[in-house]
């Protein structure tokens, strides 16, 4: 059995400059690049990355199962479209890069893009907020509007360590289900979305929910109950929006954000 060592492969980057891969690969690809190196940068933006660690998987447009995933070593502030290293469902790169990958760190997301054809961009995070409400036993509590937002597309899935065995993604398919939002017990958190942006308007509401979760339980004062037919309503109203309505409006303003603090990440 490998040590763990050699299982996150912990060599560092090579100190390579970047050549632009526009017009060298499919447009369809291209566009999926600029897409995701933009929501690792917002990440960063928003202060929910962990140094180098934690992913943010898309899938390469196209018949074969590639996905794009960061370049093991680099800050998300750093990462640009070209960066990004494209990688097979076990986490190997198919084509050249400098840059290595950690396929330890794709077991989650691989067992999700195998399963979920509609999972077509995935986000997983630790962020002090996330984990902390992750890690207390209520779980997402629908205690305010924007927990009541994801509540109703919410799974949950059982710590087993880090995530170093391929034997574990069969359980987290059969956990995850068909929901979209997914809390790792005392891990963090997870979501997915056809796109870039669903994934990450899906992860901006369960991070804002974790927030303010343990503001509301940080006083020890026990939390006011909403109606349970409110939150229901809400969680219904709100479920299928985030395959488009809500992203096709914020995205393109979070876009615009991006570019006036540091449009570096299209190249």
């Amino acid at each position: 059995m490998l040590d763990v060592a050699e299982k996150l492969d912990l060599k560092g980057p090579a100190n390579h400059s970047v050549r632009s891969l526009e017009g060298k690969v499919s447009d369809q690809e291209w566009k999926q690049r600029v897409d995701l190196a933009a929501l690792y940068r917002l990440v960063a933006l928003y202060g929910w990355d962990d140094l180098i660690f934690t992913h943010i998987s898309a899938r390469v447009p196209g018949p074969e199962h590639h996905f794009l995933i960061n370049p093991y070593g680099m800050m998300f502030e750093e990462i640009t479209a070209s960066s990004l290293v494209k990688i097979d469902t076990n986490g190997n790169k198919v084509e050249d890069s400098p840059y290595p990958v950690n396929p330890a760190g794709f077991t989650i997301h691989s067992a999700i893009h195998m399963n979920r054809e509609d999972a077509h961009c995935v986000i997983h995070l630790h962020t002090e907020d996330g984990v902390a409400m992750a890690s207390q036993e209520c779980g997402l509590l629908p205690i305010t509007q924007h927990a009541q937002s994801v509540y109703g597309d919410l799974a949950y899935h059982d710590y087993e360590g880090i995530a170093l065995e391929l034997g574990e993604r069969e359980r987290i398919v059969t956990d995850i289900g068909d929901k979209n939002c997914v809390i790792l017990r005392n891990h963090g958190t997870l979501t997915m979305g056809k796109t870039c942006a669903d994934a990450f308007m899906r992860m901006y509401y369960l991070e804002k929910a974790a927030s303010m979760q343990v503001r509301a339980l940080a006083g020890g004062m026990k939390p006011y109950s909403v109606n349970q037919g409110v939150a229901e309503k809400n969680a219904a109203i709100t479920k299928m929006a985030f395959d488009g309505p809500i992203s096709g409006l914020a995205w393109p303003a979070l876009i615009r954000k991006l570019d006036r603090t540091d449009p570096s990440y299209k190249h």
